[in-house]
């Protein structure tokens, strides 16, 4: 499978194109007005303990106060394991006012504040450092079970002397020698020893005190291993950090990145522009002529299968099967691309056959296994829904491009022309009733104003005739189509 890294630059924003064999899986982007918050450890103040919630907010200095529930409160018992930690009583934990290290875990989203815990964990290239722990784990995909304990042997080794401190082994871990796993958890020591320094200097202030790396040198971090062909940046500036970074830390890499200079944009090569307009549309076209329809709200993402323009060539039960098979390689790719999180529901087109209900979703499972996010199929409800959940800390691709609409607010829909004119008909009972004025002005939109003088003409002179009064229209061209003004003359 070939793979690539593209990276356009600009002074406002960078962009990061992951593409498979030809096709973009995912992209990323960081503004910088609006740099990604995860991985930031800040010195905040509790400001609010909600023990109903079992949570408290706290003020880190950022525009909303941040969400900290009870299970992300580090407490005597906790060994590391996020699974075994200890449970307690918010308010046993924090008091209003108190003074917390924490790391944020997810973005902003949406109307809601960052969510924090105070486990800090910081990644290198094949660790991640969990200062206070005492737990050594490996990636689960890292499958070979010598691969795994050689390499727990080795980070024991290189821990003894560094107190409670625990780590994980990423997936880039595999294969690592002694020698670069070493160099990983010196770098991780130094790195913790001076973000408590700037901890003990900061007290009394709100402040950041840890930043994580821009997205480019993430990329590198999190994004590039051993699979990737060829990693393209369009800044010579940029390709030089990216390159002295690599062959400091990651030297298998170093002669695979590139500095594009070709005359087309970077994102030209792929047609990367291309899939992420298409990827803010509601409609996704399938090959076979079938379609999905994705849309995401803030409880849950839908996404709804269609059989469309195929027709098949056999029966009804196979044209349906396939679409749902080519439907799941979609889906999964969709997913990536959108970088669309929490609760997901899918809607496959209702099958019959028990063993087209297997492979579909067997296809799905298989489609989601390179997904860096780790999506879990909870269940299929009694009514066929695909039920699964997506890990979300980052906000998805509509929400960093686009904004809600200011004329439908989100719903997605207008009130016709028709409606507004019947709103427009009771304005003026009710305003005719209570005032006396000698005539009426309405001041609403082209489309409303054209079907009061054309279609609803008659409606409107029946209406003068029982009011008494004359009534005018004028265009309001800075009017959306659902307002109108009735003005008494």
């Amino acid at each position: 499978m070939s793979e690539e890294l593209l990276i356009n630059i600009t002074p406002q924003e960078t962009r990061v194109a992951f593409v498979e064999n030809g096709m973009l899986q995912e992209v990323h982007i960081e503004r910088a007005r609006r740099r990604g918050l995860v991985g930031n450890i800040y010195r905040g103040k509790v400001c609010r303990v909600l023990p109903g919630m079992q949570a408290a907010f706290v003020d880190v200095g950022l525009e909303r106060t941040a969400f900290l529930h009870a299970s992300d409160v580090h407490c005597e018992q906790d060994n590391g394991d996020s699974s075994e930690r200890c449970v307690e009583q918010i308010n046993t934990l924090l008091r209003e006012g108190q003074e917390i290290v924490v790391q944020v875990v997810k973005d902003p989203l949406g109307t809601k504040g960052a969510r924090l815990t105070t486990h800090i964990s910081i990644p290198s290239r094949f660790l991640v450092f969990m200062p206070g722990s005492k737990h050594i784990g490996v990636s689960q995909r890292i499958e070979a079970e010598e691969e795994r304990e050689r390499l727990k042997e080795i980070i024991r080794g290189c821990a003894e002397g560094l107190g409670e401190s625990g780590f994980i082994l990423r997936t880039a871990a595999e294969g690592a020698s002694r020698e670069a796993l070493e160099k990983d958890v010196v770098f991780l020591n130094k790195l913790w020893l001076e973000i408590q320094e700037r901890v003990k200097s900061s007290e009394g202030e709100m402040r950041l005190i840890h930043e994580d790396m821009p997205l480019v040198m993430r990329t590198m971090r999190d994004l590039a291993d051993a699979d990737i062909e060829k990693i393209r940046i369009d800044s010579r500036e940029t390709f030089t950090k990216v390159h002295r970074f690599a062959s400091k830390f990651i030297p298998a890499l170093a002669g695979r990145i590139e500095h594009y200079s070709g005359e087309r944009p970077i994102f030209d090569l792929y047609g990367v522009d291309d899939e992420i307009q298409k990827a803010l549309e509601r409609k996704v076209q399938l090959k076979s002529g079938g379609y999905l329809i994705i849309d995401q709200t803030e409880a849950m993402t839908t996404i709804d299968v269609n059989t469309g323009a195929f027709v098949g060539h056999r029966n009804l039960e196979e044209t349906i099967f396939k679409t749902n098979l080519e439907a799941a390689q979609a889906i999964a790719r969709q997913l990536r691309l959108r970088n669309l999180g929490g609760i997901i529901i899918i809607d496959f087109i209702d099958m019959e056959d028990e063993e087209h209900k297997r492979q579909v979703l067997r296809a799905l499972e298989k489609a989601l296994e390179r997904d860096h996010a780790k999506p879990h199929i909870s269940e299929v409800s009694s009514l066929g829904l695909v039920q699964m959940t997506r890990k979300r800390n980052r906000e998805s691709l509509e929400h960093v491009l686009c904004e809600c609409c200011p004329t439908c607010n989100g719903r997605g829909t207008l009130k016709t022309p028709e409606t507004v004119c019947y709103e427009i008909y009771r304005e003026i009972m009710r305003e005719a009733r209570q005032y006396d004025a000698q005539q009426l002005l309405v001041l609403a939109s082209q489309e409303v104003v054209d079907l009061l003088l054309d279609e609803e003409s008659t409606s409107v002179a029946e209406l003068e005739e029982f009011i008494g009064r004359p009534i005018n229209f004028q265009v309001e061209t800075l009017y959306t189509q659902e307002q109108f003004d009735v003005v008494l003359m």
